[in-house]
């Protein structure tokens, strides 16, 4: 019998420490950010009292409260599906039941992490039905067919199986023939993968499931063009995305890489604002390339992934890492059934366990890096118009006035409305 000073009992009890003191958290958050809006549902704001309806105010709360009670409907079943992959067994039977069918070696290994996903992909189908189809369905916003989304489900299944088993049969033969350093390598493996898809996602992807067509606004094509060259930033075209073909909220971005980035605009972007408020969105976006906000995001991203590659290193090669989350790893001395699949799910499963608390700092970061890209847009096209487009969205996209102060620090990565429109102001 194990005692009760064992590493494998002791990273049990911190695992499921961490996972209550999780749960507490995000339901104390949930339960504040609901009480608020539901608080100030009967007033709009002073600030915007002049630009926002009753109706539209009292339309956005009752999303964001629906919202936040799904929230935690996917809360509680995921962390019940944590629980019964790791300190339930889960994860082991299904190991174990692959082993007796395949044996050990590269096979069972995929088998394995494409049977997780699988598994996954099935227990999050009835919630993420029920998120379009009712939810989104009920305050206006979803415009897909249940044949549209179960379209998306195929081709997004058949496209990550494609992608994502050569990756991982990839980074299974690097953990077991690159000796002591096989997480270096491994690395570099998601780095380069990681530029190459920035590149063959807009192109090849992307097309999957959406439509792009060129600007044809030529009064606009010319405002954006100009906007680029006072700012020093080439695009390889100007595109309008078929956004509302499945959803009424609006939104534009940046994508590609290098020479290859484009602009997309959904359509339904397009349909609600002026050209001048479109140029002052797109303004915001390229601030964000002005301050180099993509760029540190993205190195401080592969920071992050080689430490924790670093960490899975050293994690694969202990007993307690797997006994301590309810896995029995395989202990063939000739190597025949290793355990790199089960430390790479292991590790995936645990690891949010423990990054949760990090959630507010990074939302900071971000924050601020919103704050800079309006000063930047307000400097290179109108404030007055970034101001107008945003009160639109806010309003079109249901957005609330009123959210809990700790909710949005805790989560926001963009700063709520009336903090935002008042470092405008």
């Amino acid at each position: 019998m194990p005692s009760l000073l064992s590493p494998s009992l002791l990273f049990t009890y911190l695992f499921a420490a961490a996972l209550v003191a999780g749960l507490l958290l995000k339901v104390w958050l949930a339960s504040r950010q609901i009480r608020s809006v539901a608080q100030h549902q009967g007033e709009v704001p002073t600030a915007f009292a002049g630009h926002i309806s009753l109706a539209a105010h009292q339309r956005a709360a009752g999303y964001t409260i629906a919202k936040t009670r799904l929230g935690l409907q996917e809360l509680a079943v995921s962390s019940a599906v944590l629980l019964g992959w790791t300190l339930l067994g889960g994860l082991n039977a299904l190991n174990q039941a692959l082993l007796g069918w395949l044996g050990g070696g590269m096979w069972q290994q995929l088998t394995l992490l494409a049977c997780f996903a699988l598994i996954g992909g099935l227990i999050d189908l009835p919630l993420g039905w029920y998120k379009t189809f009712v939810v989104e369905q009920r305050w206006g916003f979803n415009q897909m067919t249940p044949g549209l989304w179960l379209s998306d489900l195929a081709k997004s299944t058949l496209v990550g199986a494609l992608i994502g088993l050569p990756l991982a049969a990839l980074i299974l033969w690097l953990m077991q023939a690159a000796g002591a350093l096989w997480w270096l390598w491994a690395w570099g493996v998601l780095v380069a993968f990681n530029l190459v898809m920035m590149v063959v996602y807009p192109l090849w992807i992307a097309p999957l499931f959406n439509r792009f067509q060129p600007l044809e606004d030529e009064n606009l094509k010319s405002r954006i063009a100009a906007l680029m060259q006072r700012c020093g930033f080439k695009a390889s075209g100007f595109f309008v995305m078929d956004g509302s073909r499945r959803s009424a909220h609006a939104n534009a971005y940046f994508t590609g890489l290098g020479r290859a980035k484009r602009v997309v605009f959904f359509d339904t972007l397009l349909k609600q604002l002026s050209p001048d408020e479109v140029q002052a969105v797109l303004a915001h976006e390229l601030g964000h390339f002005k301050h180099k906000h993509v760029l540190r995001r993205m190195v401080g991203l592969f920071v992050i992934s080689l430490l924790g590659f670093a960490l899975l290193g050293w994690l694969a090669t202990r007993g307690w890492f797997y006994t301590g989350l309810g896995v029995q790893p395989n202990l063939t001395l000739d190597g025949s059934a290793p355990n790199n699949a089960l430390a790479l799910l292991l590790f995936m499963l645990a690891l949010p366990v423990f990054t949760v608390f990090v959630t507010p700092l990074l939302a900071q970061l971000s924050r601020r890096d919103e704050f800079q890209a309006d000063a930047y847009a307000s400097a290179q096209a109108s404030r007055n118009d970034l101001r107008s487009a945003l009160l639109k969205l806010y309003q079109d996209n249901a957005s609330t006035l009123t959210p809990d102060p700790v909710y949005a620090s805790f989560y926001y990565s963009h700063p709520p409305a009336s903090e935002r429109l008042a470092h405008l102001a």
